[in-house]
């Protein structure tokens, strides 16, 4: 067996995990916690995509280390919930999320052992939504089932094209054919899963868009996640940029997936989601509606709301790292309160991105703020035709959601706004 290397010592937050601390006085006073979710991160995936900017990292082991170290990863992430969990203790989890990397690398016997930790240290919600991310290169018949035999709920499978030359493109390690045969396994296995596409790509015309949607809305996906490739600082992509569509050619890919997912009856609830109704995916909901989630694993984010303060954490961000950390009781690398100035932009970074918005009464419960905080922004956005908005609640308009970076930039503090 090789000899694992002794890694420097990483800052570690103090008091990241004392409640005490965290329940001091503060500026802000919420009366009640929102909903609260458990996002798990599992870093490794075969192949780095050359567009992806997410903590993943390709597994390259060798000889006696040539398989993913599952039992030791899970065993720091058991060893990371226990050392949080005075910072969630009584609160009912509503979703669970596991994303990656590919979190379908881990067997089925490793998630099942990963679940029931959780579910012998935290009170789940009857029902609740447990997604795996599930990458269509690691597919292989029965594993699907054998995930939902270990209590996920949910897949979200991320196919990202039907197009072998385009799946080429973007560095993915499936063909069309595994595809799908993957999501047509998904839809077997599960009651609910997520397909995810990509648009936008290297090379991609109108036509092409229009066999993509035809593969996929035969497959008659449940939910439907679009988004548009962006080219994101530190890829390969960003050193090498591939030649995209226009934007005006990208706005007609947009328009046509609207019209395409409307007429299959996928309703768009979100920027980049479709759904039928009763599939919309909850944990992400919980997200945009600006929930509160204990983020664990490498690199993981998190944000907590207490008596008088917001908390966002971030775990160790190396997998060899996170997991010595961890064990040791030490995982969280960062944890800082929310300053208030910052927290109506950090509301609208996520409320905005839904098609119904937000409630005035859910702005001031999430965020501790009166409405007259943001009243300024919400006059101007409103008189650009951005949002929309009656006593009870503000939603973006169509024109919004086109240029939601416009919009949600409105409520930056006002020193750190664009002319």
């Amino acid at each position: 067996m090789s000899s694992i290397p002794i890694q420097p010592a990483v800052a570690v937050a103090p008091q990241a995990n004392d409640v005490l601390h965290m329940m001091r006085p503060g500026p802000l006073q919420l009366a009640a916690s929102p909903p609260l979710s458990l996002y798990i991160h599992l870093p490794w995936c075969l192949r780095k995509c050359p567009y992806c900017d997410f903590n993943s990292h390709e597994w390259r082991g060798e000889g006696d280390d040539a398989a993913v170290p599952e039992q030791r990863y899970i065993d720091a992430l058991i060893a990371d919930l226990d050392a949080a969990l005075p910072l969630v203790w009584g609160r009912t989890v509503h979703t669970i999320f596991m994303g990656g990397g590919t979190p379908s690398l881990f067997a089925p016997e490793s998630i099942d052992r990963l679940l029931g930790a959780v579910r012998a240290r935290l009170r789940l919600e009857p029902g609740c939504e447990i997604t795996l991310e599930a990458n269509p290169g690691t597919f292989e018949r029965d594993r699907f089932r054998a995930y939902r035999a270990a209590g996920v709920t949910r897949l979200s499978v991320g196919v990202q094209s039907f197009d072998d030359a385009h799946l080429k493109a973007l560095g993915r390690v499936h063909d069309r054919r595994q595809a799908i045969a993957a999501v047509e396994e998904a839809a077997q296995a599960f009651e609910t899963f997520n397909l995810d596409l990509m648009y936008a790509l290297p090379g991609q015309t109108l036509q092409g868009l229009e066999a993509e949607l035809d593969q996929a809305l035969a497959l008659a996906p449940p939910h439907l996640s679009i988004y548009h490739l962006t080219i994101e600082p530190n890829t390969f992509f960003a050193k090498h940029p591939p030649a995209l569509p226009e934007d005006d050619i990208a706005y007609a890919m947009l328009d046509r997936i609207t019209e395409r997912t409307a007429a299959a009856g996928l309703a768009r609830y979100e920027v980049s989601a479709y759904a039928r109704q009763g599939h919309s995916c909850t944990h992400n909901l919980n997200y945009w509606q600006f929930g509160d989630y204990l983020g664990l694993g490498a690199g993981a984010h998190g944000k907590l709301s207490f008596a008088h303060r917001i908390v966002r954490q971030v775990r160790v961000r190396d997998p060899q790292r996170y997991m010595a950390q961890a064990l040791a009781g030490q995982a969280v690398a960062q944890s800082d309160d929310v300053a208030l100035a910052d927290l109506p932009f950090e509301f609208m970074l996520n409320a905005l991105r839904l098609k119904e918005g937000f409630t005035l009464a859910q702005f001031g419960e999430r965020t501790g703020l009166a409405i007259s905080a943001i009243r300024r922004p919400l006059e101007e956005a409103e008189a650009r035709g951005l949002l929309a908005r009656d006593l009870h609640r503000v939603w973006p308009t169509e024109r919004g959601m086109d240029f939601l970076s416009d919009l949600q930039a409105m409520f930056l503090p006002e020193g750190d706004r664009a002319d």
